[in-house]
């Protein structure tokens, strides 16, 4: 029997609701599992939504109030109350599956793994541009570098809560700009720890009306990219160059596939991934993308 607490940072966000219903309809199998709530507001303001559900959980619940408007706060806020074996990570604007946590564990337990990261299935409504929902451009799914996974993210992670990663807490100066996960995972990596994936440990993410735009894709893109080419290391001299072809290749792709909506637009964002290593190399500052109100 494993203790997995279930972790869930949130910032003005009413379906928070709809994430925590889904939570209790977990698979549990013979675990103890308990939710961690940090509230990222500057006042409780999901307190009352938490309260409402706490008895139809079927589990413990932990409210923890992390103002800030810093995501890194909330996730600490709740690491600092974690007591379990593992850690689970999903967001306040998602659905679990049923298999969810069982898939994860079991992918766990059998290798050994620090980390264990599942698919994002993006949720597109029915007035989505077609190229998108075509290309599926909202969808979060691993990268795999010479066969294994070197970083990760939080929208769908288990991690083992032991020494040395247990001491591990995600960088406050990334809270607002974002990234501090790339860089979490970077570290736990580093420390030793191998990451695992488990496709059929589902959580479905609807994509509102104003994330559903180039714009939105373009600024991810380019924060992604920022992020990678601030932890790269090394000489900027001899990094620019790789990174400045790789941008024209993806510029002249763009340009050959002008006529395919979803090819064009996703070399571009490409070349927009790129742009931002070659920002993150220079040390250019990052936009701060979080500490606004949540799409509901």
């Amino acid at each position: 029997m494993a203790r997995i607490d279930i972790c869930i940072c949130t910032f003005r966000r009413p379906f928070l609701v709809e994430t925590l219903r889904s939570v209790a309809r977990l698979d549990r199998g013979v675990h103890e599992l308990r939710v961690i709530i940090a509230d990222n507001d500057e006042v409780p303001s999901a307190r009352e939504r938490v309260e409402a559900l706490r008895k139809k959980m079927g589990m413990p619940v932990t409210y923890v109030h992390a103002p800030a408007a810093n995501i890194c706060v909330a996730r600490n806020a709740c690491l600092e109350a974690a007591d379990g074996d593992f850690v689970a990570f999903v967001d306040d604007d998602e659905v679990v599956s049923q298999g969810w946590l069982k898939a994860l564990l079991e992918k766990a337990q059998a290798g050994g793994a620090a980390a264990v990261l599942g698919p994002v299935r993006a949720i597109y409504e029915p007035d989505a541009p077609e190229w998108m929902v075509e290309g599926d451009f909202h969808s979060t799914l691993p990268v795999f570098v010479g066969g294994e996974i070197r970083t990760g993210y939080t929208c769908n992670v288990l991690i083992r809560w032991v020494a040395p990663f247990r001491a591990l807490r995600f960088n406050t100066a990334l809270g607002r700009s974002g990234g501090e996960d790339t860089d979490f995972f970077y570290r736990l990596t580093g420390l030793g720890g191998k990451i695992d994936y488990a496709p059929e440990a589902v959580v479905e993410e609807p994509v509102p009306a104003s994330r559903a735009n180039m714009d939105w894709l373009t600024k991810r893109r380019l924060r992604f990219g920022q992020t990678h080419g601030m932890l790269l290391g090394g000489s900027p001299l001899k990094r620019l160059p790789v990174v400045m072809a790789k941008i024209s290749y993806c510029c002249v792709m763009a340009g050959l596939t002008v006529f395919s909506p979803v090819s064009r637009r996703r070399n571009w964002l490409r070349a927009v991934l790129h742009m931002g290593v070659a920002g993150g190399i220079l040390g250019l500052a990052q936009a701060e993308h979080y500490g606004q109100p949540a799409a509901s």
